[in-house]
């Protein structure tokens, strides 16, 4: 059982750490090429909004990801896990957005890998609190 926790966690670090990675990198060249806008249609921003607001999570996101590896705030590193689920089942399902031929299979996986991510985390968060016990 500790080898499965261990290897969703590891799974959960790895994910949020290129999501984020791809999201503030998206982000940055939006702002720096001055064209303040991203068409993300399964967010609920639109604008020069979504823009700011995926460069400031994706910070957010990369922050608790290192302090969640260090062992430190892993708190927050489930609440941006938690984050990401919210806003893609919202996103995907839970809204108007129509899916193009093909992309069907591929949010499945993405929900799914982002579920998977969300139990690590939550096993991220338990993690420190057992070592702090045994010692």
């Amino acid at each position: 059982m500790a080898a499965l926790k261990a290897l969703t966690r590891y799974c959960s670090y790895l994910f949020h750490g290129l999501l984020t990675l791809f999201l503030l990198a998206i982000s940055s060249l939006a702002l720096a090429t001055g064209a303040r806008t991203l068409h993300l249609g399964m967010l609920p921003w639109t604008g020069s909004t979504l823009t700011y607001v995926v460069f400031l999570g994706s910070l957010y996101g990369l922050i608790s990801v290192v302090l969640a590896i260090r062992g430190s705030w892993t708190v927050l590193f489930f609440l941006w896990s938690l984050g990401v689920v919210v806003l893609l089942v919202k996103g995907y399902i839970f809204s108007g957005y129509h899916f193009s031929t093909g992309e069907a299979p591929k949010v499945c996986g993405l929900m799914l890998a982002s579920a998977i991510a969300l139990i690590g985390s939550w096993s991220a968060m338990w993690f420190r609190a057992e070592r702090r016990g045994r010692y």
